[in-house]
């Protein structure tokens, strides 16, 4: 049953009603005597003060606030009311302090909290727990209420993402579980810590508490501080101060999953000095060690107004992210540093061919069949030595309709011949799997011919076709030639068969252009295919292609567990799955290549042959 979800407004506003009207229900804000007011204020004073020097995290700078300890600790002393009470106070000082915030965040936060201190002191009353009394010989009570605190948190923030990203609910609250799990822990015994020293010492122990919280908070910034100094250090490049390679793959991968959930346009610029080699030879290591300072300060300096991110890549490449930007702003921007490079006068450089300082640079676009970072700088590898070789000095966006395959490419038929021998192993453990890798490779040749793929989609499609099942050579023996259906726990193992490739082919460098086609052929187009569960066009293009093809065959051929179809009805099977099981733009033009190159009833005759 399909259900619709409310928009997160229509959430964030259902929550902060129910939050006000509990408020409103359990506040005595008017009953309060003269020395329960001084405690009042004294809470809201000290989570106002924790609130301000909160704990930073290593590695990624999370803030810490202990402001949940006081919650909970004043619910164990004085109740749900009192608690109440404080909230609403500092609710009020914290908006009126804090202007720039949103007036809705204000209203949400507060409601939120609100309802985490009540459904907190119901499991506290409900098991066993007294208000006033502490109970240090039974923790039960103490531990159920800070764990109903922290599942309130959790699910009340996590139904939020799940409706405002369209996430799985259960990768969501995964995610802020591990994230926060640890927190709520500390917080439990930090609040316990209170109990027992107001109760002890009343004011002076809420003094002393918040006067250690500062100290720890101090101690953790100069901790943070140090890491990141030396995390800065680890991450930049010794020579020209930019982000190191290393550093550079991390910024672009939080880059692409950025752009992946927001949906806007990422761009990336590979750049290379023209002939520095020559440079070098002529004016020594040492002279162009400065030219490269120089060049990268200049780059830094273009870019840091629009916020793009610089890095060395290695060498005398440089390397551009550009959030936010679409190929034809990421095209003007590095056209304008390269005539500014050509303008920028360096020494050495008038003995170079164009008598100034050059480079040629490549620019690809996230798009969103985009399976990884590695797929998005081969395409802008290949941009920029194509910008080479129409004599440098130039900047080439990405296109996939180029052919591209007189750059860098290596010899398709040499890739072929070590695909095969990698293959071969199967002769001797599953004489299947080896034949379905040579025709669905067959298929492959004859279906990227009729396709509009460049010239390297076409070579990938090809060598992915033929390695695409490698991974089956971790599957035991006797699961690969069972004759009959497979048990559940043996289909488990079959399906890891996509990972166990990825590794192997991960391996060698020179295939992993190849890992999206290996790991990622039985997704589906519905989103319920393994080993992510990944939907329509998030699957690589490739990969969409590859699964139609692996499908066919898988159908039409003998399989131990699987009866064989005819190539008419496997023709049927691809129709009355399109569109759910395969990407309905590729399913007529390969059901159009099979009836054009091959005579169905030759096929299924020489198929039956090959069985027999």
């Amino acid at each position: 049953m399909f259900v619709l979800k409310p928009p997160p407004k229509v959430y964030l506003f259902l929550i902060s009603v129910l939050g006000v009207t509990v408020s409103l229900f359990v506040t005595q804000i008017g009953q309060h005597p003269l020395h329960d007011w001084v405690m009042i204020f004294a809470l809201v004073g000290a989570i106002l003060l924790l609130n301000y020097f909160m704990i930073a995290l290593p590695p990624d700078g999370n803030r810490l606030s202990m402001d949940s300890s006081v919650f909970l600790a004043s619910i164990f002393i004085y109740g749900h009311s009192f608690t109440i009470d404080v909230l609403i106070i500092y609710a009020v000082i914290f908006a009126l302090t804090q202007r720039k915030i949103e007036w809705w965040k204000h209203i949400f936060n507060f409601s939120l909290y609100t309802l985490m201190i009540q459904i907190a002191y119901q499991s506290f009353i409900f098991s066993g727990g007294q208000v006033g009394i502490v109970q240090m010989d039974n923790l039960l009570p103490y531990v159920a209420s800070l764990t109903s605190y922290f599942i309130a948190n959790v699910v009340i923030i996590g139904v939020y993402f799940l409706l405002s990203a369209s996430e799985r609910l259960a990768n969501v609250l995964k995610g802020m579980v591990k994230d926060a799990l640890a927190t709520y822990v500390s917080t439990l015994l930090l609040s316990l810590v209170l109990v027992i020293l107001i109760s002890a010492e009343n004011m002076f122990g809420l003094a002393l508490f918040t006067f250690m919280a500062f100290l720890l908070s101090q101690a953790f910034r100069q901790h943070f501080e140090l890491y990141q100094e030396v995390a800065a250090k680890a991450n930049k490049d010794y020579l020209t101060g930019l982000n190191n390679h290393g550093y550079f793959k991390e910024l672009l991968e939080k880059e692409l999953i950025a752009a992946r959930e927001s949906e806007k346009p990422l761009c990336v610029a590979l750049l290379d000095l023209d002939d520095f080699k020559k440079y070098n030879d002529l004016n020594g290591h040492i002279q162009g060690d400065q030219l490269l300072k120089e060049f990268g300060n200049l780059l830094e300096v273009e870019s840091a107004p629009k916020g793009f991110i610089v890095s060395r890549y290695g060498g005398e490449e440089f390397s551009v992210i550009m959030p936010n930007t679409s190929r034809n702003e990421a095209l003007g921007f590095i056209n304008q540093v390269r005539k500014k490079t050509n303008d920028t006068v360096f020494k050495g450089v008038e003995s170079l061919p164009y008598g100034c300082l050059s480079f040629s640079a490549g620019i690809t676009q996230w798009k969103k069949e985009t399976f990884n970072t590695s797929e998005l700088l081969s395409k802008a590898d290949q941009a920029l030595y194509f910008a080479k070789d129409q004599g440098k000095n130039l900047v080439q966006v990405y296109n996939e309709h180029t052919d591209y395959s007189v750059q860098r490419s290596l010899n398709l038929e040499k890739e072929l011949a070590e695909a095969e021998h990698q293959l071969k192993i199967f002769l001797s453990k599953d004489v299947y799997t080896y034949r379905h890798s040579k025709r669905v490779y067959q298929y492959a040749v004859d279906f990227s011919k009729k396709l509009n793929l460049s010239d390297h989609e076409r070579k990938t499609l090809i060598l992915g076709a033929l390695v695409h099942d490698i991974g089956k050579i971790e599957i035991p023996r006797d699961i690969l030639n069972k004759k009959g259906k497979l048990e559940p726990h043996e289909w488990e193992i079959m399906k890891k068969h996509v990972t166990w490739g990825k590794e192997i082919i991960s391996i060698d460098k020179k295939l992993e252009d190849l890992v999206p086609l290996v790991e990622l052929h039985h997704e589906r187009y519905d989103g319920k295919g393994y080993p992510y569960g990944l939907k329509g066009k998030t699957i690589p293009k490739l990969a969409r292609i590859l699964c139609i093809i692996d499908s066919f065959d898988a159908m039409t051929t003998e399989r131990p567990y699987q009866k064989t179809k005819t190539f008419a009805e496997g023709i049927a099977e691809l129709r009355k799955w399109s569109g759910r099981q395969f990407d309905p733009q590729f399913v007529e033009p390969f059901i159009n290549m099979i009836e054009l190159t091959y005579n169905v009833e030759e096929c299924e005759t020489l198929l039956a042959e090959e069985i027999g």
